[in-house]
């Protein structure tokens, strides 16, 4: 009896490892078609600040940090058909960047200010843009 319950749960187990389906997802890659945007956020706080793009729901990508006082760079790139920013990551790849913000350094998350970004297809953005930072309370604030 033992053995016909493990059987079961090994072909139940294996029939839904079977369901999973796999999609070749292609990477675009460069800059072609794309135009660029550099955002400087100038750090006017007293402490380190980090910027980081949420390029998937699950993940975040720190572009860049800030000491107080320095401004940084951060490199994006916007595509006029539709919509959406990328980063690049060291071999090129375009990682669509679905938020951007910026908080203090060591406690990024639960300091953070969300950057917005225009969004519109068709229509390019400013190729530069400014933005100065500082603490708020227990948040960062950027404007």
């Amino acid at each position: 009896m033992f053995t016909r319950v493990v059987i079961a749960a090994l072909l139940g187990f294996t029939a839904s490892a079977a369901a999973v389906e796999l999609h070749h997802v292609t990477v675009r890659r460069g800059t072609d078609g794309l135009s660029p945007l550099t955002l400087t956020v100038t750090n006017a706080g007293s402490e380190a600040i980090a910027c980081h793009a949420d390029i998937a729901h699950w993940y975040s990508l720190e572009l860049a940090k800030a000491a107080p006082g320095a401004a940084i760079g951060i490199e994006l790139w916007f595509d006029p058909k539709t919509g959406t920013y990328a980063a690049l990551n060291d071999k090129r790849e375009n990682l669509p960047v679905e938020r951007l913000w910026c908080g203090i350094k060591g406690r990024e998350y639960a300091t953070r200010a969300l950057v917005s970004l225009d969004r519109h297809a068709e229509v390019l953005p400013a190729a530069k843009r400014s933005l100065s930072c500082v603490e708020s309370g227990n948040r960062l604030v950027c404007r």
